[in-house]
Order: C-alpha cells, then sequence, then structure tokens
C-alpha cells in the first residue's frame, strides 16, 4: 500500500512539471513579439530519494519520488552580447559621422534651389566681363551684384553649417540625458533583481530582460564595459570610468561653454567645478581608430563631429599661419567650417589686395630698414609707431574710383574697421609734410579686424555708386592692366586644404578639392557604417536564434509537455483504480 501511495507521489510530481513546463512554454509564445523577451527553458530534475534501508552495503532499497523543475534558464550567450553590444557601439559612431558628413553635402550641394558653386563661378565670370571695360557701369555694376551674391550664399551656407553644429549639440544633450536615465534605469533593475534572487529561489527573468536591453541601448551611446557579480549586480563602466556599482549611478554632467553654448560631458563626482577643475568623460589625446578600439558610441563621435567652437580660416593655419590644428582635421564640423572660410578669406583679400594694393612702408620712408621706427600722426593727435615691414596702401600704383580720390574703395569691408587708417609724416631731413595711408592688419584674436565670414560685407560706398570701384588710373585713363589682374587672380594657385594636402590650388579647384574630400569621407564613413550595420544584423540574427522564441519550436514543446501531462494522469488515473481494487474487492 505504502508502494502505490508511493506511485501516486510519482504521478503528481510528473502532473505538476508538465503543467508547469506548459505554463512556461504559454509564456514563451505570448511573448514572442514582445521586444528584450529572452525566452525560457525549462530543465527537469530527480527529486529526493526516500531510503529504506541506510546500512545496506550493495542496494539500499531507494525510492524515487519523482521529477521536478531543476531550472528555467535564461538562455543568453554572453560572449554574443558582448559581440553585439560592441558591433552597435561601433556602427553608431561611423553612423553619427557619416550623417553629419552627408549633411555638409547637402548645404554645398543645393541652398534654396542653387548650388552654391554656382554663386562662385556667377561672382568670378562678373570679373571676366568686368576685364573687358573696366569703366562701364553695367559690368561695375555686375561685380557689385554677384559679390553681394556671393557674400549671401556663403554666409547662408556658414550659418547652416553653424545650425546644424547647434543642432548636434542638442542631440549631445539628449543623448547625455538617455545616458543617465539608462544608468538609473540599470542601478534600479539591479536593486530589485538582487532582492527577488537573495533566497536563491527565484529568477528575476523580466526584470533581467529590461536589463539587458537597457544595456543594449546603453552600448550605442557610449563605450561600456561590465560584469555581473556573484549577487546579480551588473557593475557598468563608461570609457573606462565606474558609471554603475552596487550601490548607485554616477550620472554624467554637462559643462557649458558660455562663449557658444556648447556641452562637454564630464564626471562630476571626480571634478572640482569650483576650481574650475572638470574630469571629462572623453579623452581625445588618443587617435580615433578601430586599431585603437576606441571608435565606439554616437555621443563620442557626435562630439567630435561638432568640435569645439565655430571654425574660421585661422583654425586651419593656427594663429602664426604655420601651425596646423590637430583638433580642426578631427572634426568634421570645424574642418569645413575652416575651409569654407578659407575660401572666402583668400578671395576677399586677394581681390582688395588688387583694389587697394599694399607695400612695406620701407618703399615710402627711408631709413627704416635695421628696426629703425618713425612715428606718424593720424587724427585727433594720434601717433603710430612704423618699421620697414609696417603696411601701407601704395599710393604711386593703385587704382581710383569715379571721384579720383585716396585712398581708394575696397570691395569688401570689415565691420567695425577700416582698410586704412589716414596719417602724415613729416621728414627730419626735408621738412616736408606727407600723408599716408596705413593698413589695418587682420587681428586673429579679434573678430572684427578679420576678413571672414563673421565680419565681412560688400562695401556700402560701391553698393550706392558702382563707379565708386577702383577701375581708373590717378591720371585719369582706364586701368585695363586692373582687369586682367582680377581675371588671373581667379586662375592663381594659392591655396591648400591642409598640410596634410600641400598642393596649391586656385580659387575653383580649392572648391572642387573641399567637396570633393567630403565626398570621400562621405564614401568611407558611409562603407564603414554599413558594412558594421550588415554586421550588427549577422550577430542579432545569432543572437536571436539564442535568446528568441520561435513559435514552431515552442508549439512543439507544447506538444511534448501535454503528452507529459496525459500521461502523468492515465498513470495516476492506474494507481487510482489499483488501490481501489484493493481496498473494495481484497480487503
Amino acid at each position: 500500500m505504502a508502494n502505490g501511495f508511493g506511485s501516486m507521489f510519482i504521478g503528481v510530481a510528473g502532473l505538476q512539471s508538465a503543467q508547469n513546463a506548459l505554463n512556461t512554454t504559454a509564456n514563451n509564445l505570448s511573448n514572442v513579439d514582445t521586444t528584450g523577451y529572452v525566452r525560457q527553458q525549462v530543465l527537469f530534475a530527480d527529486r529526493d530519494y526516500v531510503t529504506f534501508n541506510q546500512s545496506a552495503a550493495v542496494s539500499k532499497q531507494q525510492s524515487g519520488l519523482g521529477v521536478k523543475i531543476g531550472d528555467v534558464v535564461h538562455t543568453r550567450d554572453v560572449f554574443l552580447d558582448r559581440l553585439y553590444r560592441t558591433t552597435s557601439g561601433r556602427e553608431a559612431f561611423y553612423s553619427a559621422t557619416y550623417e553629419a558628413v552627408t549633411e555638409v553635402e547637402t548645404y554645398f550641394q543645393e541652398l534654396e534651389g542653387q548650388a552654391f558653386q554656382d554663386a562662385l563661378t556667377d561672382f568670378w565670370e562678373s570679373f571676366q566681363e568686368f576685364y573687358k571695360a573696366p569703366d562701364d557701369s553695367i559690368y561695375q555694376n555686375l561685380v557689385v551684384q554677384k559679390a553681394q551674391l556671393f557674400v549671401s550664399r556663403s554666409n547662408a551656407v556658414y550659418s547652416g553649417l553653424k545650425s546644424y553644429q547647434y543642432n548636434i549639440n542638442t542631440q549631445i544633450k539628449d543623448d547625455v540625458k538617455r545616458v543617465n536615465e539608462l544608468g538609473k534605469t540599470i542601478s534600479d533593475l539591479n536593486m530589485k533583481i538582487q532582492t527577488i534572487e537573495a533566497a536563491d529561489i527565484e529568477t528575476a527573468m523580466t526584470l533581467r530582460d529590461a536589463r539587458d536591453e537597457a544595456l543594449d541601448e546603453l552600448s550605442s551611446l557610449v563605450d561600456i564595459s561590465y560584469k555581473e557579480t556573484v549577487n546579480g549586480v551588473v557593475k557598468v563602466s563608461i570609457e573606462g570610468q565606474e558609471f554603475i556599482d552596487d550601490l548607485r549611478c554616477y550620472e554624467m554632467g554637462l559643462k557649458t561653454d558660455k562663449s557658444n553654448m556648447f556641452v562637454t560631458p564630464y564626471w562630476p563626482h571626480l571634478s572640482e567645478e569650483g576650481n574650475n577643475d572638470y574630469t571629462y568623460v572623453f579623452n581625445f589625446n588618443k587617435d580615433i581608430s578601430t586599431e585603437n578600439q576606441n571608435d565606439l558610441g554616437e555621443i563620442k563621435a557626435l562630439i567630435l563631429a561638432r568640435g569645439d567652437k565655430v571654425a574660421d580660416y585661422t583654425d586651419i593655419l593656427g594663429v602664426n599661419k604655420d601651425v596646423y590644428n590637430d583638433t580642426t582635421d578631427m572634426s568634421v564640423m570645424l574642418r569645413v567650417e575652416a575651409q569654407l572660410d578659407q575660401l572666402f578669406h583668400g578671395i576677399v583679400t586677394s581681390l582688395n589686395d588688387i583694389f587697394c594694393p599694399n607695400v612695406a612702408a620701407s618703399e615710402y620712408i627711408g631709413g627704416l630698414a635695421g628696426g629703425n621706427t618713425v612715428t606718424m600722426t593720424g587724427q585727433g593727435g594720434v601717433t603710430f609707431t612704423v618699421d620697414e615691414n609696417t603696411l601701407i596702401l601704395d599710393m604711386d600704383n593703385c587704382s581710383v574710383g569715379a571721384d579720383g580720390k585716396l585712398p581708394p574703395q575696397e570691395l569688401f569691408t570689415r565691420i567695425g574697421t577700416e582698410r586704412y587708417t589716414e596719417a602724415s609724416y613729416t621728414d627730419p631731413v626735408t621738412g616736408e609734410t606727407k600723408t599716408y595711408y596705413i593698413y589695418n592688419e587682420e587681428d586673429p584674436a579679434d573678430g572684427t579686424k578679420q576678413y571672414t565670414l563673421r565680419s565681412v560685407s560688400v562695401n556700402e560706398a560701391v553698393i550706392l555708386d558702382e563707379t565708386m570701384l577702383p577701375h581708373l588710373l590717378q591720371n585719369g585713363d582706364v586701368n585695363q592692366a586692373l582687369g586682367v589682374a582680377l581675371a588671373a587672380a581667379w586662375e592663381k594657385e594659392g591655396l591648400t586644404l591642409s598640410p596634410n594636402d600641400t598642393k596649391p590650388y586656385s580659387f575653383a579647384d580649392y572648391y572642387a578639392a573641399m567637396t570633393g574630400e567630403y565626398a570621400t569621407y562621405g564614401d568611407i564613413y558611409g562603407e564603414h557604417a554599413s558594412g558594421l550595420q550588415q554586421s550588427l544584423l549577422t550577430v542579432d540574427n545569432q543572437r536571436q536564434n539564442v535568446i528568441g522564441v520561435s513559435s514552431d519550436e515552442e508549439l512543439t514543446y507544447m506538444i511534448k509537455y501535454q503528452n507529459a501531462y496525459n500521461a502523468s494522469s492515465r498513470f495516476i488515473n492506474v494507481i487510482n483504480e489499483m488501490i481501489e481494487h484493493l481496498i473494495t474487492q481484497l480487503g
């Protein structure tokens, strides 16, 4: 009778185990389309055995109590997870960079229905017409109009690039906010998982799924490393710095540059903000490359693409025009802004220098060699110290406008800075006093004194009266050589893209080389992004083979467990009938 009831227990164990397995399979099927869900797999184990003879040497006369569910496995492959997250971070890096490059190409290729190059070509063609008859007001007016269009379209492209920089800046803010949200989520899930699993009875499947999904998203934003401790807590580091530990999440902060409102992520808990001592999240001192394994995360790519300021031509050659700015080379937006402004600066200064030529002061004033200086006096008694390198208007060789006055009008003016300052000098030998025009040179530290897109406009004087444009010799004859020099300026090869590309370009060729360079960058980054997207898809497919729910497979399991349930039920019925027979018929 005892064995009969023991057999009943075995049947009940099988019934319960099959029922629980059916529940697990049903749960898998109900979540077949749930994002982030990881399928659960039932593992069976023996229940404890009852031993009737502890002292037996050969047979202890053991009787089993049936089957039980030993564990419900959370089927994941940690190696595929790491590969997926690394590939995701790399794909996000190159996709973000590629997007920035394609945005640059868009600004140049099409602007309000007209390519920027058209404005450049039209401006050049206006000088071809001016060359035919420099004294013709129609051609003078054409130059002024095309100059205005050139400045307008250059500023439109430059403003568009700056606007996109600020869009990137906003995206960086949003991404950092999302990183902090994900960090808080993972930290909270750590605590909940630890609480549930502390008794070593239940596995927090749903919470683990949510945590893994958060890690997947986090890996696309930043370069992460992580490990799970024995108590179920996942510790996460970002760029080698601890982000989540057993107790808390160390959120990122954003330092705002007041000069341009650009933000930079930093670690508040490692910084002394009062002393202006910041520990930044990202370190760009090391080359970003796959070989260095640091081309990971969307935020890093966005910061690189945006740069740390709005660039101009001085950022290509540096303040002293002999030091290349490596930061500009690394940044998509800084590089294109600096190159565009260098093209603009080259055109503007070349044309102005032809209309209003300068020479060293030593050409007009003797005795300046060897470091000697003279003092000139300007309006209001202001004095100027002039040495042999000081530039002044070449009064003997410059052209004038219809009014015949000196100094002549320049085509492009700096906002807030005149081209020349009038000053007088009395020769100590002859006693003769002459008027000179000191050139106000560009100052890299003061944007209003630079011929840059930020501060240049077409001279208002020549807009109001195009005949003020220099075109006459000082004796009143038409200066045909001026037209020749202006037309030739477009063919002169004097601009270089960077010290890495020392080939000299004319204005037209420079633009073609610049846009061609970005087309090449676009192809490179696009191929990287496309290849990584395919790799990510492949890894994800492999991962889904492990963690994904297959309806066909689960239905097979359901049939299997249903049959097991039915078999256990029939087993119990047989045992029940046997016991009933023993009691009623043999009693």
